[in-house]
């Protein structure tokens, strides 16, 4: 690794949602920044504001290929989050998450770069401990709907770990649960943006199942916050170290509160819950407290008021309008 004045920082996935917050706080702490991105569920928007920074440049690139950049630390967020985009093209998701993930490895073996690896909480699947902690293993549905993203995700921690114990790379392993904030995409699926802008609209709220099954919700600062606190730990500290918000609530309480205030009137409806949808989802995160000095700072009421701010803005005057 070439010892440089600022260190050099790749963030795959760099222009969207979680990738781009990244991007801005390295800016912001003086990093050199490569944004690499193809495009898929990123936007170019969400850097935009970044492109006139020195120490910032942007890449159109599907990591899928490989990429030839001298680099000092690797963050490899790329691959879509959401159910709806990790699912349009499953065969596409899994090779983001594998091929995406050895030719990330491979940069980090060649400049001797730290190397950080979003994973996510649907590693542990329909968990049958709770909260989750991260010495389980997870109770994942390998051959169903979701698997094409759960199962990538679990092969990419493989290949992380068999490169930190066979070419003794300094790697850091993320498991990130629901995170929300500004720059969602509207039409993402997820469930805070599905409710933001459905009571922005004034429509049902949709519900799938009866609203009981309980989800933990992180604001993007923190989690971003997070990140960079495990990328600048030892060597000795690998993890996976859960990342996300230990209060739970249940669905039907969060379609509540987004009503009360976004002030819509919107009526909540119900709808099936889909295949292998997890009951419960709620993180142990004292490993990042312990390790990190970490936790969520940012109540859900505060967050969820910037979001709602955020997607009227956009209901109002979308991107790219005339």
């Amino acid at each position: 690794m070439v010892l440089r004045a600022k260190p050099r920082v790749l963030v795959t996935g760099g222009a969207g949602f979680l990738g781009s917050f990244l991007c801005e706080r390295l800016v912001e702490e003086d990093c050199d920044v490569i944004c690499v991105d193809n495009f898929y569920t990123g936007r170019r928007e969400n850097v935009f504001h970044l492109t006139k920074r020195k120490n910032f440049e942007i890449l159109r690139h599907d990591i899928t290929f490989p990429l030839y950049v001298e680099v000092d630390q690797i963050y490899n967020l790329a691959c879509p989050a959401s159910p709806v985009h990790y699912r349009y093209d499953p065969v596409q998701t899994t090779k983001t998450c594998v091929h995406g993930a050895i030719n990330m490895l491979g940069i980090a073996k060649r400049c001797r770069a730290k190397i950080l690896q979003a994973s996510t909480s649907e590693v542990y699947g329909n968990p049958t401990v709770h909260p989750q902690t991260e010495d389980y293993w997870g109770h994942v549905n390998p051959i169903g709907p979701r698997a094409c993203y759960d199962e990538a995700k679990r092969c990419a921690e493989t290949l992380f770990f068999d490169y930190y114990r066979q070419h003794h790379l300094q790697i850091k392993v993320a498991r990130i649960f629901n995170t929300y904030g500004p720059r969602m995409l509207h039409n993402d699926g997820r469930v805070v943006s599905n409710f933001v802008v459905q009571a922005l609209l004034e429509q049902p709220i949709t519900i799938y199942g009866d609203g009981s099954q309980t989800r933990s919700f992180c604001y993007v600062d923190d989690l971003v916050d997070g990140l960079i606190r495990l990328m600048n730990t030892s060597d000795e500290v690998t993890g996976p170290t859960n990342l996300g918000n230990p209060a739970e609530v249940t669905i039907r309480t969060l379609a509540e509160e987004i009503i009360a205030i976004s002030g819509s009137r919107s009526k909540i409806s119900f709808s099936p819950l889909p295949q292998d949808d997890p009951a419960r989802r709620c993180p142990d995160i004292t490993q990042a407290q312990r390790l990190l000095d970490w936790e969520p700072k940012i109540d859900r009421s505060i967050g969820l008021a910037k979001t709602v701010d955020y997607f009227r803005n956009q209901l109002v005057d979308p991107p790219g309008k005339a």
